[in-house]
Formats: structure tokens, C-alpha cells, sequence
């Protein structure tokens, strides 16, 4: 069996570098235009060619995401925009409209075409009709389950098929919504979706005099009648392998790096043998929704988070490391680690470390700390300040210190 690849987010390209450091193969990302996520920091034509440069020197991959339903107007910068994207060795790009796909191959025709989740592939005949017009991979619907996925990979053992494993969930077909365009003016078509099924929504009762709002109730458990659970595939992996998945998809272009960090981390270790219940709880410690393995599984009626939006996770993002300062005794430890703060601690606190090294998950006790001058400090309180303290462990930049709730 191939080894699956470990498809991460990248909203820019500080994410992009910290994807990989946790483990990632490769990154899906977007440009700053025709891309699904508009409000994601996304990518220069100039960072494109650092992220690409970057990634294939460490023998990763980039696939970058064109996939908006497209009007006549786009088809004015298209094909420059492709011929940007082979000049600097793209990957693949993620297409959803045949419009585009067209575009692609005649402007770069060298250039790999993905198909995206929002092109709605659902059976294993559209799968071959995308693999007859030039389509490498297909990235499958999140309404199949896996025995529809094992018969699609049967009657097309030669197209490679990626599968969304972790991450937020669309109340609506694949992501073809139009309530954020009717609440909001903002295409989720076209990128600029605003999550409008995230809302908490209330029902005005115009029979009452003073015209008061009250809530809406659904089989009297809340108002998030439309507020989908978070997608969670991590004790499935080898099912989604052995069903024909090469391709394992992280969701959250915009999600803030220690989510990403959190994420890529437990399901590297997922892939690399790792506990699977020891994992299965790491993933608690990012915000999330309820988890549900949707439709993965066969039909599903509990795919709606009814009570709440979000949870804050287990654990809470205290700093980035940004240096290891190695004592002079040749044991090779850490003597001081240099943290860049996000959120107030104190000397004393004990800390977690988030790492793709063995250092992963043990704890440090604030001890000796400086701020960013070398003055002795007890409070951590200033925003972004590189503090340091005393540290057993050998950790380098881009590990992660957080704090258990």
C-alpha cells in the first residue's frame, strides 16, 4: 500500500514553513485571487515562489488553490495567472469549474490539475470523466462514505484520490452555499464566505406588542441549527488507505498556527505509528467543534453541533520558541529556551511543549526568567516579548509552549 500523503493548510507563508516543520508532505494554499478563502492572508506572487522554492528543497510539495466558480471576467487574468503558477513549479492546482480546467490546459498544459472537493464528486463515473480531461487526482465529496470511496478507487485504480480527514465541515452539498451572498453580500462561491451557519440565530415574534425576538429551538437543543461538527477521521486512517485514499486533507486555511501546529503534529504521529488514543486527545487541545466522522462511517443524523459554536480546547497557546541557548558542559540540553509570548504567563507556571521532536509533551517549570533586556521578570505580560528561562529539553524554532486549562 502507498504511503498516504499529510495535506496541510497553509493561509500564508509563515504557515506554510510551520506545516512542514510538524510534518506535513505537502500544503494546499491560495493566491490573492480566484481562491476559496478570500480572508486568509494568502500568497503573493513573490511568497508563491518562496513557498515552492522552500518546500521543494525539503522535498515537499505546494498545490495551490483556483477553484471559484468562475464569471466571464476572470477568464481575462486566468491564464497569466496559470503560466505564473508552471513558471514556478507549482505542483498541481485545485480546480472546480470546467471553465477553468480548460483555461489551465490550454495556457499551462503542463501544469497537474486537481480536482477540488467543490466540483462535488460523488461517484466513480464523474471520477473518470476527470481523469479523461487531464485530471491527476480528484479530491472526493465529504458526503461519501468508505465503501463509496473504495468502489471509486475500484473503477479508477489509477487516479489519485485525496480525502478530507480532519477540520470544519459545511452545512451545506460541498460547500455550494449561498447564505452568506443572501445575509451578506459575500459569494462563498467566489471565496468571501462569512460563515453565516455559524451564527447563533433568533426568530422575531411579531405577534407579541413589543415585537421581541426569541430563540430558535431544534428538538429543543439550541439555536446552532445549522452549525456543523468538526470532521474528525483519526481513527480511520487505515481504513481510508486500504479504501484507496492516497491523499489525507487537513481543513483550515484560516485557522491560527498552534491549531495547525496541533493538528499536523498528531496526525504525523497518527501516520508514523503513533498511540492512536494518546492522539485521538492531542486533538482535543486546539479549539474545535464536537468531532463527528459524518458520513464516512454510512448515513449519519448527528452531524449538527446544536449547543455551541466552538470549544476553547484543553490547552492554551502561551509561546513560540525562537531559540535554544546550549549550556557549556557538552551535554548537548538546552540551558535556556528563548520563547516569543502570545499569552500572559508567570515564573513559576509549568509549561507543555507541543514539538514534532521527542520533546513533544513534556512540561517545563518556569524557572529563572528575563525579559527581553536580560532583566530579571516574574510576569510575562508584554505581547510578542522574547522572554527567557531555564530549560532541560533541546527545543528549536517553531516548537510551542502551551498551558493545560
Amino acid at each position: 500500500m502507498q504511503r498516504p500523503e499529510l495535506l496541510a493548510p497553509a493561509g500564508n507563508l509563515n504557515k506554510l514553513k510551520l506545516a512542514f516543520y510538524y510534518g506535513a508532505d505537502a500544503v494546499y494554499l491560495g493566491g490573492k485571487s480566484f481562491s476559496l478563502r478570500t480572508f486568509a492572508d494568502n500568497f503573493t506572487d513573490e511568497e508563491l515562489a518562496e513557498g515552492i522554492a522552500f518546500a521543494h528543497s525539503r522535498g515537499k510539495k505546494v498545490y495551490v488553490a483556483v477553484n471559484i466558480f468562475a464569471r466571464n471576467a476572470d477568464f481575462q487574468q486566468l491564464p497569466a495567472y496559470f503560466q505564473t503558477l508552471e513558471r514556478l513549479g507549482a505542483d498541481a492546482v485545485l480546480i472546480s469549474d470546467l471553465g477553468v480546467f480548460r483555461a489551465c490546459r490550454e495556457a499551462a498544459p503542463s501544469l497537474p490539475i486537481h480536482i477540488s472537493t467543490q466540483a462535488n464528486t460523488t461517484n466513480a463515473q464523474a471520477a473518470a470523466m476527470w481523469q479523461e480531461l487531464g485530471a491527476s487526482r480528484v479530491v472526493l465529496a465529504r458526503e461519501l462514505s468508505l465503501a463509496e470511496i473504495a468502489d471509486i478507487h475500484a473503477e479508477n485504480p489509477d487516479l489519485e484520490l485525496e480525502a478530507f480527514v480532519h477540520g470544519a465541515m459545511c452545512i451545506s452539498y460541498s460547500g455550494r452555499c449561498l447564505l452568506s451572498d443572501y445575509l451578506d453580500g459575500r459569494s462563498s462561491n467566489r471565496g468571501a464566505c462569512v460563515q453565516a451557519c455559524r451564527y447563533r440565530y433568533e426568530i422575531r415574534t411579531s405577534e407579541c406588542k413589543n415585537d421581541s425576538w426569541t430563540q430558535v429551538e431544534e428538538d429543543e437543543k439550541g439555536t446552532y441549527f445549522l452549525n456543523s461538527k468538526d470532521l474528525n477521521m483519526s481513527a480511520h486512517l487505515q481504513e481510508l488507505a486500504a479504501a484507496g485514499v492516497c491523499s489525507f486533507k487537513i481543513e483550515g486555511r484560516m485557522k491560527s498556527e498552534y491549531y495547525l501546529a496541533t493538528v499536523v503534529n498528531a496526525y504525523r504521529r497518527l501516520l508514523d505509528g503513533g498511540d492512536v488514543e494518546a492522539l485521538q486527545e492531542e486533538l482535543s487541545c486546539a479549539a474545535h467543534r464536537d468531532y463527528t466522522t459524518a458520513y464516512m462511517l454510512g448515513e449519519n443524523s448527528k452531524t449538527v453541533s446544536y449547543e455551541n459554536s466552538q470549544t476553547k480546547g484543553t490547552c492554551e497557546f502561551i509561546a513560540v520558541v525562537r531559540g535554544c541557548e546550549d549550556p557549556e558542559d557538552g551535554s548537548g540540553r538546552c540551558g535556556r529556551v528563548y520563547a516569543e509570548m502570545r499569552t500572559r504567563f508567570y515564573e513559576g507556571d509549568t509549561l507543555e511543549i507541543l514539538s514534532p521532536s521527542d520533546a513533544f509533551g513534556k512540561k517545563i517549570a518556569v524557572r529563572n526568567m528575563k525579559d527581553s533586556t536580560g532583566a530579571p521578570c516574574t510576569d510575562a505580560k508584554r505581547v510578542q516579548e522574547v522572554v527567557s528561562f531555564d530549560c532541560p529539553y533541546v527545543l528549536r524554532e517553531g516548537d510551542i509552549l502551551r498551558r493545560r486549562r
